[in-house]
C-alpha cells in the first residue's frame, strides 16, 4: 500500500514528496460494503532476518473483511490482511516463554504468519469475537442515541435509525438522530470523529437522493449555492429516508424551497440564470452529487477546436454538435457501433461505457485527489499514456476511441485550475514517448490554466451554446434519455446505468449483490430523467426596447385626448357600437351597431376582410369590411359571450353560460349556400367562463372562470388536462408562453401566476399593487394594463416591476401587440384607444 492513500482525518504530516499527507489510514482502504468497526493499540511482531524478533508500534484496525495495521512511523508500510485469505485466526496458546503470547492474536495467511500484541491482554477475546462475527457485527450498531452527545440537554429526540454516511467511494455505518435542533450522526467506529453534528437552523437545502440506483439517499446543505454538502446519508430503507426528510423539514428555520426543473427552466429561458447555473441545478435535481463519484455532476464538451491559436466563439464550427451524444459525433465510429448494436441480443446497448463514471471523474481530478484514483486502481496510478495529459488528446480520444464516450465535469467551467496542475508534484510516470506526465497540456489558444477556464466559461455562455444547449439537455436529462427517442438519437447505454435497470433488493446472495452493486457504481449511472417532452430553447427576448432601467422606450402621447398625438378619440356613446379607425390618418372609418347590449370581444380574421364580434346578447356577429355590412350572426350561447378566438376556420367562444364551444366554419362558396357553423365540441365548466386563449400551436386552450379557476384543454381531443384553482376572484386574462410550456394568468385578486402546462403546478406567483386587467408577454417580459390605467413592464421571474408608463385615466381593459412587439394598441375605460410605437 502507498503510505499516502488517505483522506484528511488527523494532524498533518510532511515528507519530502507529499506535503498534503495527514493520516494514512482511511476508509478508502476498505472494499465495497466493507465496514471498519474498531481499533486497538498494538505491536506488530516479526522476525528480522529469521533471527531477531522486532516490534513495530501502531494500531490494529478491525474491519468486516480485513484487518489493517497502521504503523506509527511513516517509513513502515500499512499492512492489510483480507480475512477471506486467512487459514486461522486465534490467540496462541501460552508456551514456556513466560506467557509470551498473552495478549496476542495471530493471523495465518498461507505460510505467512502475522502476529500482533495488544496493549491490553483482555482485549484479545473482544477482537476475536468481532472478527468471527464479521458482517453480523454491523447489525450491533448502537440502537439508542447517546444524549450525552447532544449539544443541549433540553433537545427532544424525534427520530433515530441506522444509516451510512456517504463520501466519495466510501460509506460509513452509524446511527442517525434527529432532534428539534440538530441532526446527529454517530459513526459505529467513531471515525473520523465520534459525532457529526448539523444544526437545523443553519440548513438551507435538503434533497432526497438515489444511491446505487435506489431511493435511499439524503443530502444536506448549509449553503445555498455550494456544490459540496455538509452531510450525505444513505439509509437502509426508503421509509427511514423519507421520515428523516420530514422531521428535518419540520424543524428547519431557513429552508430554501427547492424549485422544480420546470421552474429553473423558466428562469434559464428568460436569462435570469446562466447556462452554467442551469446545468448545476439540473444535475442537482437529477441526484448528481460530488459525494457520489458514480453520480458526479456531468457537463458537456462545448469546444471542438483545440488546435487554433485563437478561439473564435462567433464560428459555429468552433463548437461541438450538442444535438448528439459523444459517441455519435464521429460518423465512422458510430457506424461500427451501430453494426454491433444491430447484431447484439437483447438487451441491446450502443455504448459499452458511460459518459460519466468514477473512473472518468478521477481521470480528470487525479492531480487534486490522487488518493481516490489509487483506491479505485488498487494502489496504482493508471498507465502514463492513459492519464489526463492533454486537453486536445482527450477530446480526440473521445471522438475516435473505441470505448471512450466521456463528457466533462463542472470543474472545466469554474475558476479553480488546480485540477489541471501537478501542484502536489506527483510521480505520474513517463509516456512511451518519454514525456514526463506533469501539468495538463493546454490548447494553443489558452495562455495558462486560468485563461483556459475563462475561455471555456465564455464558450459555455456564448450565443451558440445558449441556442443549442437544450439539445444536449434532451439527451442527458430529457426525453431522449431512454426509450424509442434514445434509440433514434443513438443514445442507448448499458441497462445497468438506468434507474430501474435491476432490482438489487431481489438479490439474496450477498456476494452476487456486491458484485452487481460494484458493477453499477463503477460503470456509471444515467441521471434521473427530468423532462419527458422536448426541452425549449433559450428565449431571445422580443421586448428588446424595455430595458431594466428608468427610461421609457415607448413614445407616449403628451395628452391622451389630443388627435395630433398617436391617440384615437373614441366617440362611442353606446357600448354596443363597433368602430374602426385608420391607423395612418387616425380618423374614424366605420361605425356599426349590432345589438342593444355591450360588445365583449372582437378580432379581425386572416385576410383583413372580416371582423368578428361577440356580445352580451349571447350572439356572435360577422362584419364584412369590404361590403360595410353585417354578414352573419351566430346564436351560439345561452348567456353573454365573453371572449372569442379564431384559427383555421375554427371559432372558439367562451360564455357566461359556463361553456366554451368550438365551431367549424363551412364557407358559403364551397356549398353554394349561406355560410354555416358546425359545433365540434362543447367544453363544460362549473361556472361562467370569462376569458380563453389558444397556444401558438393551436392545440391547447386555457379558460379562466369568474370564480378564479383555470382549465387547460387539449382541443384536438376536446379533453381536459388540468383544472386549477388559481385565483380568488375572476380570471381577467390568461396566455400561453411561446413554447406552450407555461401559462400566465392574472385575476381580480391582483396576482400574476405561472402554471406549468405539463404538470398543472403553479411554479410562480407574484402580487401586484392593483388588479391587472390584461397583458401581453413573450414568455419572458410582461406588459400589463392596470386598474389605474398605467402600463407596467414586469420581470415575471424576479417578481418586480421594471417599468411604469402613464397611460389611460381609467382601467386599461384590452391590449393588442404585433408579432415583432414594435406596435401596441391599448383601450381603456376612459374610452380612449392609444397607439404606442417602439423607440430604438
Amino acid at each position: 500500500m502507498n503510505n499516502w492513500a488517505g483522506e484528511p482525518c488527523c494532524d498533518s504530516q510532511k515528507n519530502n514528496n507529499f506535503a498534503f499527507i495527514v493520516c494514512r489510514f482511511s476508509l478508502l482502504l476498505l472494499n465495497l460494503e466493507e465496514y471498519y468497526f474498531e481499533q486497538h493499540t498494538a505491536n506488530y511482531i516479526f522476525n528480522k532476518d529469521g533471527r531477531e524478533r522486532r516490534k513495530i508500534r501502531g494500531s490494529l484496525k478491525i474491519c468486516s473483511k480485513s484487518v489493517i495495521f497502521e504503523p506509527d512511523e511513516i517509513s513502515h508500510p500499512i499492512i492489510k490482511i483480507p480475512l477471506r485469505d486467512c487459514i486461522k485466526i486465534e490467540a496462541p496458546e501460552d508456551s514456556d516463554t513466560n506467557d509470551f503470547y498473552a495478549g496476542y492474536v495471530i493471523f495465518l495467511k498461507g505460510k505467512t504468519e502475522y502476529l500482533f500484541q495488544l496493549d491490553v491482554a483482555g482485549k484479545v477475546d473482544d477482537v476475536l469475537h468481532t472478527l468471527h462475527q464479521q458482517v453480523p457485527a454491523l447489525n450491533k450498531i448502537i440502537v439508542v442515541c447517546s444524549s450525552s452527545r447532544f449539544q443541549n440537554v433540553s433537545e427532544t429526540l424525534h427520530m433515530e435509525c441506522k444509516a451510512e454516511m456517504v463520501t466519495p467511494l466510501v460509506t460509513n455505518p452509524g446511527l442517525v438522530c434527529i432532534t428539534d435542533a440538530n441532526l446527529y450522526f454517530q459513526p459505529l467506529n467513531g471515525y473520523p470523529k465520534p459525532v457529526v453534528q448539523v444544526m437545523l437552523h443553519s440548513v438551507r437545502r435538503i434533497y432526497k437522493r438515489r444511491h446505487g440506483l435506489l431511493p435511499l439517499g439524503l443530502e444536506v446543505f448549509c449553503t445555498e449555492n455550494n456544490l459540496c454538502s455538509d452531510i450525505y446519508l444513505k439509509f437502509y430503507n426508503t421509509q427511514d429516508r423519507d421520515n428523516a426528510y420530514f422531521f428535518m423539514a419540520t424543524y428547519l428555520e431557513n429552508h430554501v424551497t427547492e424549485h422544480t426543473a420546470e421552474s429553473y427552466m423558466l428562469q434559464w429561458q428568460r436569462g435570469h440564470i446562466s447556462n452554467y447555473q442551469y446545468l448545476l441545478h439540473l444535475n442537482n435535481l437529477a441526484d448528481r452529487s460530488c459525494n457520489d463519484l458514480s453520480q458526479y455532476p456531468v457537463f458537456p464538451w462545448i469546444i471542438a477546436d483545440y488546435s487554433s491559436s485563437e478561439l473564435d466563439l462567433t464560428k459555429p464550427e468552433t463548437f461541438r454538435d450538442l444535438s448528439k451524444p459523444v459517441g455519435a459525433l464521429n460518423k465512422e465510429r458510430l457506424e461500427r457501433l451501430l453494426i454491433r448494436y444491430r447484431e447484439m441480443p437483447e438487451p441491446k446497448f450502443m455504448y459499452g461505457s458511460h459518459y460519466s463514471s468514477p473512473g472518468y471523474v478521477l481521470f480528470y481530478l487525479v492531480r487534486v485527489a490522487p488518493e481516490y484514483m489509487l483506491c479505485l486502481q488498487n494502489g496504482k496510478f493508471d498507465h502514463p499514456d492513459r492519464m489526463f495529459n492533454s486537453i486536445a488528446e482527450t477530446w480526440k480520444n473521445c471522438l475516435d476511441g473505441a470505448t471512450d464516450f466521456k463528457e466533462l465535469i463542472p470543474e472545466f467551467y469554474e475558476n479553480d485550475s488546480s485540477f489541471l496542475l501537478n501542484s502536489l508534484k506527483l510521480d505520474l510516470g513517463k509516456t512511451q514517448g518519454g514525456k514526463i506526465v506533469d501539468n495538463v497540456e493546454l490548447p494553443p489558444w489558452a495562455s495558462d490554466a486560468e485563461d483556459f477556464l475563462q475561455k471555456s466559461q465564455d464558450a459555455l455562455e456564448s450565443q451558440y451554446v445558449s441556442e443549442h444547449l437544450h439539445e444536449w439537455i434532451d439527451l442527458v436529462f430529457g426525453y431522449k434519455q431512454k426509450g424509442n427517442e434514445a434509440i433514434a438519437a443513438q443514445n442507448v447505454f448499458h441497462p445497468l446505468t438506468y434507474e430501474g435497470g435491476v432490482d438489487l433488493n431481489s438479490i439474496m446472495d450477498p456476494n452476487e449483490r456486491v458484485a452487481l452493486l460494484t458493477q453499477i457504481l463503477e460503470f456509471g449511472q444515467t441521471p434521473k430523467q427530468l423532462f419527458t417532452i422536448p426541452h425549449p430553447r433559450r428565449i431571445i427576448p422580443k421586448f428588446k426596447s424595455f430595458p431594466r432601467a428608468s427610461s421609457h422606450d415607448f413614445s407616449m402621447p403628451e395628452s391622451p385626448v389630443s388627435p395630433g398625438e398617436e391617440s384615437f378619440e373614441d366617440l362611442t356613446e353606446e357600448n354596443s357600437t363597433l368602430k374602426m379607425f385608420s391607423a395612418e390618418s387616425k380618423m374614424l372609418q366605420r361605425s356599426i351597431s349590432f345589438s342593444n347590449m355591450a360588445l365583449s370581444s372582437c378580432l379581425i380574421l386572416p385576410g383583413d376582410t372580416t371582423v368578428v364580434c361577440s356580445s352580451w346578447d349571447n350572439n356572435i356577429y360577422f362584419y364584412s369590411i369590404a361590403f360595410a355590412r353585417r354578414q352573419d350572426t351566430l346564436m351560439g350561447h345561452d348567456d353573454a359571450v365573453s371572449k372569442i378566438c379564431w384559427h383555421n376556420d375554427r371559432l372558439y367562444s367562451a360564455s357566461w353560460d359556463s361553456t366554451v364551444k368550438v365551431w367549424q366554419c363551412i364557407p358559403a362558396d364551397l356549398l353554394g349556400t349561406k355560410k354555416r357553423f358546425e359545433l365540434l365540441a362543447e367544453l363544460e365548466h362549473d361556472v361562467s367562463v370569462n376569458t380563453i386563449n389558444l397556444n401558438a400551436a393551436y392545440t391547447l386552450l386555457a379558460s379562466g372562470t369568474k370564480e378564479g379557476s383555470i382549465s387547460i384543454w387539449d382541443v384536438t381531443t376536446a379533453s381536459i388536462l388540468h383544472q386549477l384553482p388559481c385565483h380568488s376572484g375572476t380570471v381577467s386574462d390568461a396566455a400561453f408562453s411561446p413554447d406552450s410550456r407555461h401559462l400566465l394568468s392574472t385575476g381580480e385578486d391582483g396576482y400574476f401566476k405561472v402554471t406549468d402546462v405539463q404538470t398543472g403546478m403553479i411554479i410562480s406567483s407574484m402580487r401586484s399593487e392593483e388588479p391587472q386587467r390584461c397583458f401581453k408577454w413573450d414568455g419572458n417580459t410582461v406588459l400589463s394594463g392596470s386598474q389605474s390605467g398605467e402600463l407596467l413592464v414586469w420581470d415575471i421571474v424576479g417578481g418586480k416591476i421594471i417599468e411604469r408608463i402613464a397611460g389611460h385615466t381609467g382601467a386599461v381593459t384590452c391590449m393588442w401587440m404585433n408579432e415583432r412587439c414594435s406596435s401596441i394598441i391599448t383601450g381603456g375605460e376612459d374610452r380612449q384607444i392609444m397607439f404606442w410605437k417602439q423607440q430604438y
